[in-house]
């Protein structure tokens, strides 16, 4: 239980949803939290033990709780996510982006510009964004200025300057760029119409300025105006065009803000695309630094609010792979098939890459930091009471029962550490036994781990299914290892791995790090094992041939073999080379024996 004055204070905490913050001894914030009820999420801290190393910790350090009542608990959401990104709490979640984006600005002025700027001004001005590339920028106002002729100067367009002949018309006049606004050879009225149909392409409504572009393209064409039909009618196929390309969803899916979430041991990634008339007008992925093995929902629920108001979304629906509670005025859509499913397929997937591409920077600038998040990774996928740093693997390898062997690779880290790896003749199981052969290689490998007092794995792997994987433990039963090595088998068709005493498989998603890690180690070993398997069959042929010959012995192959290395060097080699290693009298008979036609 806490000190008598904290606990005082947890005793005094109200029954309403709000914020609470915990202060260490130096007075500073160490954590912040949202609740329904502050009283009975407070006390959950104190009031049982905490699995989690990092939580235990966090409890210990709290001297004191400060606590804000809300009204609802949308406004404690909002008011968690501020607090955390103004103080930054050493135990929250750390939301690891704080770069400024781009956004497209119309600007508030009499014939207003349309230009991209990463600074806000509240001066009336409408903002578009942000957008998560400066490319996505360009090309849209790429668009814009193909569709729409606007003025790109800075001039204070005001109608008493304009009608004062105060500016010339510049070079965009002349390349047909801009209506000369400045001389007052286009209206006000005029331009903002164009100015409105701007702003709905950049809500990603095309609808509007496609019609009117096909009503001027009509009357261009009754009028005989050919050549400006003509320009309209780029002009639609341009806007056709974009809208093909950016169309992607159903056009009822409208005013939409989908997300979801892939997470491992240290990060989450969410996913943020907003829909607007079936458009993606922007995506974006955050990622989320764990500190207290949060849930997803938890991370999920952070993330939305922060990416919503990052992003000054006003959507009132929202597509999650899950239920979470965002407060009242949103509704909440968990899509189960067609086009919303679909949508959140591609969020998913999105978030994925995401993923995929931190891990393989991460990979090349700090390998120590992938190493730790796959150990993490694999301690918990497979239920491992400690990380497997070292783990080796078993396969056995005989063809039609000839010259059996077993193979163990072992990984260090998730890496192969070839220097450990082991291959064993099977010497007590006469004919093709794979579970007494398996009994036999994991006793002996590891009695003499034991004898020479070298490391143990955390992790051992056997190639088979049930049969292999009891043999196995008859081995580590009589080593007295049963218990100590955390032990699976991981059979060949579906993946399947099994554990001691548990008749139900595990079965891992198979685009899973850990999956592929174990396949990694048990492909290995059938590589390893195969190809001594390869040797030994090839040198037993090659040592029958050298047997052949009447009158060596086998210390006589045995010499040879490790001068020539191959019988074809052997049988290649001249008579002065051989009676360098055997002698006279026996180099004469392996010489004559390989010779016969040219002696006779």
């Amino acid at each position: 239980m806490p000190d008598s004055s904290l606990e005082i204070q947890i005793k005094t905490l109200p029954h309403q949803p709000g914020v609470y913050q915990y202060f260490d001894a130096n007075e500073r914030i160490i954590y912040v939290g949202k609740a329904k009820d502050i009283k009975k999420r407070v006390s959950s801290y104190f009031n049982k033990h905490h699995d989690n190393g990092k939580t235990r910790v966090l409890v210990k350090n709290i001297v004191s709780v400060k606590h804000i009542v809300v009204d609802t608990e949308s406004d404690a959401l909002l008011l968690e996510n501020n607090l955390i990104k103004k103080y930054r709490p050493k135990y929250n979640v750390l939301l690891k982006d704080d770069k400024s984006y781009p956004w497209i600005c119309i600007k508030k002025e009499r014939f207003p510009r349309v230009f991209p700027t990463r600074r806000i001004i509240k001066d009336g001005s409408s903002y578009f964004g942000p957008y998560t590339s400066m490319k996505t920028v360009k090309t849209l106002l790429g668009l814009i200025k193909g569709l729409y002729q606007l003025r790109t100067c800075n001039y204070d367009l005001s109608e008493a300057k304009i009608e004062a002949d105060k500016y010339k018309v510049c070079l965009e006049y002349h390349l047909g760029n801009c209506k000369g606004a400045c001389e007052g050879y286009e209206t006000e009225e005029e331009y903002e119409a164009n100015v409105i149909a701007i702003r709905e392409i950049l809500k990603g409504n095309f609808k509007d300025s496609l019609q009117q572009f096909k009503i001027q393209m009509r009357q261009h064409a009754e009028a005989m105006q050919f050549e400006d039909a003509q320009k309209i009618k780029e002009k639609l196929e341009v806007l056709e065009n974009y809208q093909a390309k950016s169309t992607i969803i159903n056009p009822k899916i409208s005013n939409v803000d989908v997300f979801s979430i892939v997470s491992d041991e240290t990060y989450a990634y969410v996913n943020f695309l907003q829909i607007s008339y079936g458009s993606i007008i922007r995506s974006h992925t955050l990622e989320l630094k764990k500190k207290l093995q949060e849930s997803d929902a938890e991370l999920l629920e952070l993330a939305i609010i922060e990416i919503r108001q990052r992003f000054d979304s006003t959507s009132k629906e929202v597509y999650v792979p899950f239920k979470v509670h965002l407060g009242d005025g949103i509704k909440i859509t968990v899509p189960k098939l067609g086009d919303k499913k679909r949508i959140l397929d591609l969020s998913l997937r999105n978030a994925k890459y995401f993923r995929m591409d931190k891990f393989k920077q991460v990979k090349l600038v700090d390998p120590d930091r992938h190493a730790n998040r796959i150990m993490a990774q694999m301690k918990a996928d497979l239920r491992l009471s400690e990380e497997p740093r070292h783990i080796e693997c078993f396969d056995n390898s005989n063809i039609q029962g000839t010259n059996p062997v077993a193979a163990c690779v072992v990984f260090k880290n998730g890496k192969p550490s070839k220097k450990d790896y082991r291959n064993f003749n099977i010497k007590t199981v006469e004919g093709p036994d794979d579970f007494a052969s398996m009994e036999e290689v994991v006793y002996r490998r590891y009695k003499r781990l034991l004898e020479e007092e070298q490391p143990l794995p955390q992790l051992i792997i056997i190639d088979g299914g049930k049969g292999q994987l009891s043999s196995a433990l008859k081995s580590l039963d009589v080593l007295g290892l049963r218990g100590k090595i955390a032990i699976i088998g991981i059979a060949k068709r579906l993946e399947e791995l099994f554990y001691p005493d548990d008749p139900i498989p595990l079965y891992l998603d198979k685009k899973s790090e850990t999956l592929k890690i174990i396949q990694q180690l048990r492909n290995e070993a059938h590589r390893f094992g195969i190809e001594h398997h390869r040797n030994r069959r090839s040198k037993g042929a090659l040592t029958t041939e050298l047997e052949n010959i009447q009158g060596v012995g086998e210390q006589t192959i045995i010499d040879l073999m490790k001068q020539f290395k191959t019988v074809k060097r052997i049988a290649n080699a001249k008579l002065d080379e051989l009676e360098a290693v055997v002698g006279v009298s026996r180099a004469s008979k392996v010489y004559n024996f390989y010779h016969k036609e040219e002696l006779n």
